[in-house]
């Protein structure tokens, strides 16, 4: 099946293929369009704002010397920024051994997470709101349980033997939970992965 571009897809796709062929200009205005929401992510997981700058720039290098791996028929370019930022931030969580050393604390709301402005246009600034607000609606969908399983996972880089370990379930248990979580929050924001 053929994914349909929007006006807004079809112009980081582009972006995307002129960073592949070099210009360094395009790599600018992606980072313009983009690097307030992946920072936002980075910081979130890694709480410390001089690591979260350090990987922000890593994911650009990333994406300056891999652009030609992306492809539209698997989700829209924010969404494999948004990946390989998470990723970034998750690796440098557990290289830096954060997750033995840190103190427990609770992830903040979500609201706080969701309340990033990432553009002066009032349209994006629209389109963006409802979209976080759908996430929360979604997010409120999930028993406490899946809710913890998905915040500790993406938020503080645990794996799933982690998860079970720290929670004290068996880790079939868990890989369910994350299982049944994830499916319903794909059947909630089914139409934003069309």
């Amino acid at each position: 099946m053929t994914r349909l571009l929007n006006d807004e897809q079809t112009s980081d796709v582009a972006l995307l293929e002129r960073i592949a062929e070099g210009d360094q200009s395009a790599l600018s205005a992606l980072y313009d369009k983009h690097a307030t929401v992946l920072y936002s992510i980075i910081v979130r997981i890694l709480k410390e704002q001089a690591e979260a700058e350090d990987v922000l720039q890593e994911v650009f290098i990333k994406i300056w010397e891999h652009a030609e791996m992306y492809d539209h028929q698997l989700g829209t370019v924010g969404a494999w920024l948004t990946r390989i930022a998470r990723n970034r931030a998750v690796d440098r969580l557990r290289s830096k051994n954060y997750l033995a050393s840190r103190i427990e604390s609770d992830i903040e709301g979500y609201h706080e997470y969701f309340a990033v402005d990432t553009s002066h246009n009032p349209e994006h600034r629209a389109i963006l709101s409802s979209q976080q607000e759908e996430i929360l609606i979604a997010l409120t969908s999930l028993s406490k349980e899946q809710k913890e399983l998905i915040e500790y996972a993406y938020f503080r880089g645990f794996t799933q033997s982690k998860l079970a370990e720290h929670f004290h379930l068996p880790l079939g248990t868990v890989k369910a939970r994350m299982r049944t979580a994830m499916s319903i929050l794909r059947q909630k924001l089914r139409h934003h992965l069309a």
